[in-house]
Order: C-alpha cells, then structure tokens, then sequence
C-alpha cells in the first residue's frame, strides 16, 4: 500500500483518483477546500485545505509516500505548490496537467491548435505554464499527467494506451477518455512507476 496525499479530491478527475486508490486499499488523505463535498469512506482521512495556505499544508503533506495534485491551475500558484511539497520533504509527486502542451501529429501544440480555432479554456494556457515550472524540479521525482484532448464521465474499463508527449488519436482522430480510466492510469503510476521526472498521457 502507498500512503497518498490527494489535492483536489472533490474536482471532476480528483474523485475519480480518489475512488480507484481506495478502490485499490490505498490510505489516502483527501485534500479539499469544502470537506462537505466528501462523505466518509474507509481507509480515507478527510482534511481541509488550500493552497493558498503553504504553512498549513506542509504540515499535512509531511509523512505522505506520495502527492497527487489535482487542481486548476488558473486558480492556483504552481510554484508555491511545488515549494510547499518540497518543504513537507515528500519525495514524488503527480502533477494532473493540462493537454495543451501535448504535441499533435503535426508537430504542433494543441494549446496553440486550439488558440487557432479560437477556442482556449480559461485553464489551457496556466496549465501548460505549469508544466514548465514542474519540469524544472531537480530535487524530488515528479510525473505530470495530461489528458488527451477530450476528458469527461464515463465507464472504467482499464483499457487505454500511454504515450509520452505525444496527442493519442483513435481511428477516427477522437482524443478521448473517460475520468474513469484517466484515474487508472495515474494509479497504475503511482503503484509502478514508469515515468519519474518525465509526463505522460492516456488515452484511447
């Protein structure tokens, strides 16, 4: 079992890391700005937090295996998140980053396809900062995980591909896949890691 510290437990992609660690019978200390969002579960601890608040957080990320970070980056500061991990001295994070910053079959980016098309979510761009800044983290091992192009609610079913930094197409040029899944492939992570200090991302 590894001992996980969960930021963002309540967001769309944070429950579903939630439920298939605890699923899987790993402890996890479930991090949330409103713990009404969550109800008790075994083997979860419920904790109140911010990012905003670093002293406070310090303290509760201390004695963690690992941190799963899972928030929006236009809401929250990357470099006072990674500062904050580093001086709760867990030594391996999991940063959940946007798709932007994947590149497509063409070469390009799909933050800067998007930004063509006239379509740019008010987290694209600060997540694809962010990954910048957790490329930059020398003194801990990291992972940064991004989506395909489309994430939302669906059925788990265990089967996706991985790639590195690379946009996963099906057949039909969909880039897809269920929250469900994605949280299988960041537990699948956290149990075997497979890729420390690099980001990957699954899709079908």
């Amino acid at each position: 079992m590894t001992n996980i510290v969960l930021i963002g437990a309540s967001g769309n992609i944070g429950s579903r890391i939630l439920d298939e660690a605890l699923t899987r019978k790993h402890p996890v200390t479930a991090l949330t700005r409103d713990p009404r969002k969550l109800a008790p579960r075994p083997g979860m601890t419920i904790r109140a937090a911010s990012t905003t608040d670093a002293p406070a957080l310090t303290q509760i990320l201390k004695g963690h295996d690992v941190v799963v970070v899972s928030v929006k980056w236009n809401e929250n500061d990357v470099r006072r998140v990674i500062d904050t991990i580093r001086q709760a001295g867990v030594k391996r994070a999991l940063f959940v980053i946007g798709a932007g910053s994947l590149l497509r079959s063409d070469g390009r980016r799909h933050y800067d396809y998007m930004s063509e098309k006239g379509v740019q979510p008010p987290t694209s761009l600060p997540a694809l900062q962010a990954y910048e800044e957790i490329r930059k983290i020398d003194d801990y091992d990291w992972t940064a995980i991004s989506p395909p192009a489309s994430i939302g609610p669906g059925k788990r079913t265990g089967k996706f591909r991985v790639a590195l930094d690379t946009l996963i197409e099906d057949a039909k040029g969909e880039s897809r896949i269920s929250r469900e899944d994605f949280a299988v492939a960041i537990v699948d992570e956290i149990e075997k890691p497979r890729h420390l200090r690099k980001r990957f991302t699954a899709g079908y």
